[in-house]
């Protein structure tokens, strides 16, 4: 069975509050952890109301407090956003208390809008150049090697963690291949450069300490329930999340409608279509078939979803029918 992961933004949905979120995020945890499901990722991001996963190493924290041994992780950090020693101690903690559990993903986009990712780092665009230089500091502080070094992270030296590469483009598949770290790619909502960034990885791939062959794992969207029906009307509700990133409106998220005619015109259509080119919605056999072409495509190592649906149950239903359907 290919491992199952899932990424979760804590999304607040319409008549709800960051603390429901969260809450939700942790319940979500707990019941995809009985599922079998291998990871639970967080994303970063900044000054969106609606998203409540901006101190993500702290929701970290909650989630693997509240479960056994699904691992937890960032699905990222945006490392440029802040000092290697910083993120080496917060994920050196969480791997000190919840050991051989815990994954660092790191990307270099700001997660946020060109204001606040001043107000974040004054002298972050010099810090996105720097990047590879980055994550080689932050694996120093992290390994056995530093003892020697006068800044040294306590606790975090010696955990080792797993440190993966994200990436939407081409430019982060040649830094995972030539660092040899796991890559992980957001194809849920940038699938243009998915095929070839996947080639110039496995391609380019140099061993590492950490590992000995590419690792690969893709993000997708999916929404599974007892009908292609169901789920094409359960759908509507990211679609409108999706339309409000394109036109600026970032809103709780919307319940469900019958239909998107209305709501979007033909411009924001194509490009909430294109977004979501790699979006998987129905029944169990139709979601069935269409992941197994998707992973026939691209030979995953590992697949991550995101599921966004604005009933927290039906949500949990999701990734039920989602893994019973992967499992079979």
């Amino acid at each position: 069975m290919l491992p199952l992961s899932i990424l979760d933004l804590s999304i607040v949905t319409e008549g709800s509050s960051a603390r429901e979120a969260i809450q939700n995020s942790r319940d979500l945890a707990q019941k995809v952890e009985k599922m079998g499901y291998n990871r639970f990722w967080m994303a970063e991001h900044h000054n969106m109301e609606n998203i409540a996963s901006s101190a993500t190493s702290l929701l970290l924290g909650h989630i693997a407090d509240a479960t056994e041994k699904i691992r937890v992780g960032s699905g990222g950090i945006m490392l440029p956003n802040h000092s290697p020693l910083i993120i080496a101690e917060q994920f050196g903690t969480l791997a000190t208390i919840y050991p051989n559990r815990v994954d660092l993903g790191l990307g270099r986009a700001p997660g946020t809008d060109q204001l606040t990712a001043s107000a974040l780092r004054p002298d972050r665009m010099q810090q996105t150049q720097h990047f590879p230089d980055l994550v080689q500091q932050l694996q120093r502080y992290l390994s056995k090697d530093n003892s020697d070094s006068k800044v040294r992270a306590f606790p975090g030296e010696g955990t080792e963690i797993p440190i993966w590469i994200l990436g939407s483009s081409t430019d982060s598949a040649f830094l995972a291949a030539e660092m040899g770290l796991p890559y992980a790619f957001a194809s849920h909502f940038a699938p243009q450069q998915l095929v070839m960034a996947l080639q110039i990885y496995r391609e380019r791939f140099k061993p590492s300490a950490q590992l000995d062959q590419p690792y690969f794992m893709p993000c997708v969207n999916a929404i599974v329930a007892e009908s292609d029906q169901e789920a094409s009307y359960l759908s509507t509700s990211m679609l409108q999340m999706f339309m409000g990133v394109v036109t600026g409106d970032r809103s709780p998220m919307k319940p469900p409608v019958d239909s998107m005619d209305g709501l979007w015109n033909e411009h924001t259509k194509y490009a909430v279509t294109k977004m979501l080119a790699y979006s998987f919605i129905g029944g169990a056999y139709k979601v069935r078939d269409e992941i197994d072409r998707f992973l026939e495509e691209v030979k995953a190592d590992e697949l991550m979803v995101s599921t966004y649906i604005y009933d927290h149950n039906l949500r949990i239903k999701s990734y039920k029918l989602l893994a019973d359907l992967m499992s079979d």
